[in-house]
């Protein structure tokens, strides 16, 4: 190789890479905690190859066809032009661009957004276990990534049910959800009978699930056990969970320690069509709740809390009255002692400090030097006026949002919509992968 082409290559990659560095710091000082340095220097050097400015040495599968069709790669590969000079005419081609935005800073860092998915049955009114341990938590996740709540009405049936029941819960769900705080403006809220996709996925994933693996399920063998009525429905439901996850291709999927297990099987599975098939799906990536994250029963702080308790006084709902919440915690179990402090041998008096904190955001050790000296009586008054000033707006907003029915059928198709653009765009490369003519839509 001529020296000079090789000291043009090596120069020219090397001004490029500081470009991208250069760049990204002076318009995102947060870059370097957020990984953008490397997400910029990785893509900057495949957008260089798919132009042939430095032939690959090896194969490279995400070729300039993929880095068309990627979400947000536009956007970057139009800023990376600026490192190509001459080759920004075919650059521009390439991406079917005419112009370079202006300004097209603004726009790099949402070429590294993460999508986020989380998917939930419809069950009813949730508990403040639900709101603390789980919903509370997405809503931070919002402003920086593309996240999805799928309503898996799907996975409901493979239960007895009542299908005006369904159909009610699955509503309600959506409007607790926006109740608190899932703004539709900032994330895609859908059901997920409404989109194209979800069973055809589940079909070919499960032709590459050994059905071994589904009966190890710990779910599964929990309802065989109980003497449960089993169908079909309830042990092919995690690979219907895993086409809800691949589906969207999700980055981060925030689960509960009860999901870990099916989330598992996701990554499994995506890795088992990749092997087969090629490159075409994410590795999921899990994301544990961390303040709250277990919201333990009233009555019996060794469980967690659920709708399924016996005992009503076990669990808060959402929609529950001031008073209702009021005699609920005064007659929460806690303990033969007298001081305000969570341990493992205080079981009752942690949850109630775990409920209080992750309604107020302040930490539980200053509550507990907020409350050293008083009596559990006059700190479950406490956490009871924390609980029923934290859910009044929920309880408002929820009951708005019920009352409007078309408000409510606007974000539901406005999600299905938006949803069905990403579930094509996926399906489409599976079908193609596995053998099937694409489907005419």
């Amino acid at each position: 190789m001529d020296p000079n082409t090789l000291i043009t290559g090596v120069l020219g990659s090397v001004l490029g890479i500081l470009a991208a560095w250069v760049i990204t710091v002076l318009y995102h000082p947060w870059a370097c905690l957020n990984g953008l340095i490397v997400e910029s220097v990785k893509k900057l050097c495949l957008a260089r190859q798919s132009l042939g400015i430095k032939k690959p040495e090896s194969e490279i599968r995400f070729r300039s066809q993929n880095l068309a069709q990627e979400q947000g790669e536009s956007r970057f590969v139009e800023f990376a032009a600026l490192n190509f000079g001459s080759k920004y005419d075919s650059l521009s081609k390439l991406m079917n661009s005419q112009t370079l935005p202006k300004p097209f800073f603004r726009n790099m860092s949402e070429s590294i957004r993460k999508t986020v998915l989380t998917a939930a049955q419809p069950t009813g009114i949730l508990t403040i276990g639900n709101y603390l341990g789980a919903i509370k938590q997405w809503v931070p996740l919002l402003e920086e990534n593309d996240c999805l709540f799928p309503l898996v009405d799907m996975h409901a049936i493979t239960i007895p049910y009542e299908p005006a029941e369904l159909r009610m819960r699955t509503r309600s769900l959506i409007a607790q959800y926006i109740a608190c705080g899932l703004d539709p403006e900032k994330c895609t809220l859908f059901i997920q009978s409404q989109v194209v996709g979800h069973a055809e996925l589940a079909w070919v994933l499960g032709c590459l699930t050994p059905i071994g693996e589904l009966q190890r399920m710990t779910q599964f063998k929990d309802k065989t056990t109980k003497g449960t009525p089993i169908n079909a429905g309830l042990l092919f439901y995690p690979v219907l969970m895993a086409a809800d996850i691949l589906l969207y291709n999700a980055d981060i999927v925030p689960v509960g320690e009860d999901q870990k297990q099916h989330l598992e099987l996701a990554r499994n599975i995506a890795e088992r069509f990749n092997r087969t098939y090629s490159e075409t799906f994410k590795i999921p990536e899990p994301k544990l709740a961390t303040t709250g994250a277990r919201i333990l029963s009233l009555q019996d702080p060794t469980r967690k809390m659920s709708k399924s308790d016996d005992n009503q006084g076990g669990y808060i709902l959402l929609t529950d009255t001031p008073d209702v919440i009021r005699k609920k915690i005064a007659r929460a179990v806690t303990d033969s002692g007298s001081e305000v402090k969570s341990g493992p041998d205080k079981a009752g008096i942690s949850n109630l400090l775990a409920i209080m904190s992750g309604f107020s955001g302040k930490s539980v050790d200053e509550y507990e030097a907020e409350f050293a000296g008083a009596g559990y009586g006059d700190f479950k008054k406490a956490v009871s006026e924390v609980v029923v000033d934290g859910l009044r707006p929920i309880r408002e907003k929820f009951k708005e949002v019920q009352q409007d029915k078309s408000y409510l059928d606007g974000v539901l198709k406005a999600g299905a919509e938006a949803a069905q653009k990403k579930a094509y765009k996926i399906m489409s490369k599976v079908y193609r992968k596995v053998g099937f003519v694409e489907r005419f839509r």
